[in-house]
């Protein structure tokens, strides 16, 4: 009786282990379960996705990059994966973008050769290159213009391709699979390629041959059969129509890349839109290029309480030549006005236009900013003027309202005065009468929505990373992401991706009913 005894407690203490060894094994394959989810790849092979917060960030680190070359660190299949009650969040869905990896004759070969990047000017565009495209830093001690010296950079326009090209190389939400991408980036730098070819009397035949052989190198990739191109873009530090020269003649300027077939299908995000569907203009490269937020902030604040002697100055040059310009008006007007306007004569041969501490210590000390159109519509000076907390103001909404949707409200009346030139000779506006009769509220209003557009039209530090504003990178970025993902809509919908996607608009800078001038 005694051995079935001891038997029976072996029995039950053997049944006893093996339950807590059950429990212990469903417990560790649970917490397996709700720590990793696995999923197959397009190539077909599984790969982990890792549901926790801190390795989320670790691998957000991860893709960050301050390469100077073009090749992209491996990137984890999903990177930026947060669990909220045991659901994935993928942070980058409908953000991520693929960079192409282009040959070097069409990039980082015209950066080696810098010294012919601008024939028929005197300016070497050498020096300018450094730090990540921004130029020299501004080194001088002047502490009515620089908040805090190494933010501010000689900073060339024409390198915006650059500046971008880096910014991307920093952006959180990149992929080595192009499968994921909602957007292909092709870094093409378009606008350094025709530069060389301008001036000179060259070719036709030569200044296109970079466009014709871009688009046949793009063509023969996977990425491009996806939607036929129609989810790449690229950026260029022109105008865009330096780009539509619409016949082979060979007195006409530029080259015809955007009329290309495969460039059609294309987006080009340039300094300046042209009047097809598929430009977009984005801001001009300014000085400032903070690294952190705090001193965006700070340089808010700064113009925000700003004390301005001139009631307001035009930074420019007169165009006899150019038919319709009113800009000699607004000359002869600002001198009439004495001590109340300030102008910058940028007239070949003066320096003054060349130094941005000269343009900014003006600009900071005026009420308003004068910004009629000069070669073409747009111009830098509308960005340094918002840098400066200077009220715009505008005489053509192709100079601005037209331009820059992504960057500027559609309100224009919220931030700038409109003063409409309709026919230049018969132009009577008095430029001093008019901004005198605006009320000191009006320009404080219009002044605080000046300042709180400066995050936009900056390029913040490609190292930096801005966690609650928003620069022109961030802006254009998300721009081009929704106008991509309005292509996939349209499929969806049946109509096709190419519904007016490069059509021409004869209306776009005619004046937009965005706001009402009182």
């Amino acid at each position: 009786m005694a051995g079935i005894n001891c038997w029976s407690q072996q029995l039950g203490f053997a049944i006893l282990i093996s339950f807590v060894l059950c429990f212990v094994l469903l417990c560790f394959d649970y917490s397996a379960l709700t720590s990793t989810t696995t999923t197959t790849s397009h190539s077909g092979h599984s790969t982990p996705l890792v549901n926790n917060f801190a390795n989320a960030n670790a691998n957000a680190h991860a893709i960050i990059t301050n390469s100077s070359d073009d090749s992209i660190s491996p990137l984890p299949h999903n990177p930026l994966v947060i669990v909220l009650n045991q659901t994935e969040i993928d942070s980058c869905l409908g953000r991520y973008i693929y960079i192409h990896q282009l040959p070097g004759r069409f990039n980082q070969d015209l950066l080696k050769n810098c010294h012919l990047l601008t024939p028929g000017t005197d300016k070497n565009m050498c020096p300018y290159l450094g730090n990540f495209g921004f130029g020299p830093g501004i080194n001088e001690e002047n502490q009515e213009i620089v908040l805090l010296n190494e933010s501010w950079f000689l900073t060339n326009q024409f390198l915006l391709e650059v500046i971008f090209h880096n910014k991307m190389k920093n952006y959180r939400c990149l992929t080595n699979d192009s499968s994921i991408a909602s957007a292909i980036y092709v870094p093409f730098y378009a606008g350094l390629d025709i530069g060389r070819y301008l001036f000179g009397g060259v070719s036709t035949l030569v200044r296109d041959s970079s466009g014709l052989d871009l688009v046949k190198w793009l063509a023969e990739k996977p990425e491009w059969k996806k939607l036929w191109g129609r989810d790449h873009f690229l950026v260029a530090g022109r105008i865009a129509w330096d780009f539509r020269r619409q016949t082979d003649n060979e007195s006409d300027w530029g080259s015809k890349f955007r009329f290309l077939p495969e460039s059609k299908n294309m987006s080009m995000l340039s300094i300046e839109s042209s009047s097809w569907n598929n430009d977009f203009a984005i801001p001009y490269p300014t000085c400032f290029h903070p690294s952190k937020e705090s001193e965006i902030i700070g340089w808010q604040d700064t113009m925000r309480k700003r004390k301005r002697q001139y009631l307001f100055s035009f930074a420019g040059a007169p165009r006899p030549d150019l038919k319709g310009s009113i800009r000699g008006k607004i000359i002869d007007q600002c001198l009439a006005s004495g001590s109340l306007c300030r102008l910058i004569d940028c007239n070949y041969g003066a320096t003054n236009c060349d130094n941005p501490v000269n343009v900014m210590k003006v600009f900071q000390n005026s009420v308003f900013c004068l910004q009629p159109p000069g070669d073409s519509y747009t111009r830098k000076s509308v960005f340094d003027t918002i840098l400066a907390g200077c009220i715009p103001v505008f005489f053509h909404p192709g100079t601005a309202y037209a331009q820059y949707l992504w960057h500027l409200p559609k309100n224009y009346s919220s931030y700038s005065l409109y003063i409409p030139v309709r026919d230049v000779k018969d132009w009577r506006v008095n430029v001093n009468e008019t901004l005198v009769g605006i009320s000191e509220d009006r320009i404080l209003a219009l002044r605080e929505q000046v300042v709180r557009l400066i995050p936009s039209v900056i390029y913040a530090d490609p190292r930096s990373k801005l966690e609650t504003l928003e620069d022109a990178f961030d802006l254009a970025v998300k721009g081009i992401l929704e106008r991509i993902e309005q292509v996939r809509s349209s499929i969806r919908q049946g109509r096709g991706p190419g519904v007016g996607f490069a059509d021409g608009d004869d209306y776009k800078y005619t004046f937009a009913p965005y706001g009402k001038e009182s």
